[in-house]
């Protein structure tokens, strides 16, 4: 079976999207696999005009099965309200996968880019801060949790517990900012892991 790669040598604005789209209509699978919901592209077609930033675009082909990979970073949020915005376009999702090693963008990810990115003044990054650079840093740091970790609760609320110890220690000790709820983090993934 032949494989076509669609990699961007350039940090985006490059045209992947438009060209995965028109790949799509003869391919059986497309596959994310790396990247958050930083960045986005457009697709027109018969169902309207919808911006991508998750979901891959073969998913418009009822014969592609597509894959969120287990190198792309999820914000849950993002990730439900674009399925919502397909679904109430016509547009079928039952052959999106999520791979369960994907990590998820977690509130103190958010938090964390924004507090760093104003730390640095005039020498900011100029990042989107939705998280997308710290949580690949929990990611390479052994420190992420994962949508899979979602279908325990038991063993995700000790996990979410020992980590965000360790994130609102920053939060509150270098950034002087208020602490993040255990209680709250816990429930709202809890919900979208159903």
């Amino acid at each position: 079976m032949p494989v076509i790669a669609v990699i961007g040598a350039q940090w985006g604005d490059e045209g992947k999207g438009k060209i995965i789209d028109l790949l799509a209509e003869k391919v059986n699978m497309v596959v994310r696999f790396s990247g958050g919901n930083n960045a986005g592209h457009t697709v027109v077609n018969p169902y309207g005009e919808f911006r991508m930033h998750l979901v891959p675009s073969g998913i418009f082909h009822r014969q592609v099965t597509c894959i969120v990979g287990n190198g792309v970073v999820i914000d849950p949020a993002a990730l439900l309200e674009e399925i919502e915005q397909l679904e109430k376009r016509g547009v079928k999702v039952d052959k999106l996968y999520i791979s369960d090693r994907a990590h998820l963008i977690m509130p103190y990810h958010i938090l964390l880019d924004g507090l760093e990115e104003e730390s640095r003044g005039s020498g900011a990054l100029g990042t989107t801060r939705k998280g997308i650079g710290p949580c690949y840093m929990d990611k390479a740091g052994r420190l992420g949790i994962r949508s899979g970790d979602l279908l325990e609760k038991e063993s995700f609320l000790d996990r979410l517990r020992l980590v965000l110890e360790n994130k609102n220690r920053i939060i509150t000790r270098v950034y002087a900012a208020q602490p993040l709820s255990l209680e709250e983090i816990y429930d709202k993934y809890c919900q979208y892991g159903e």
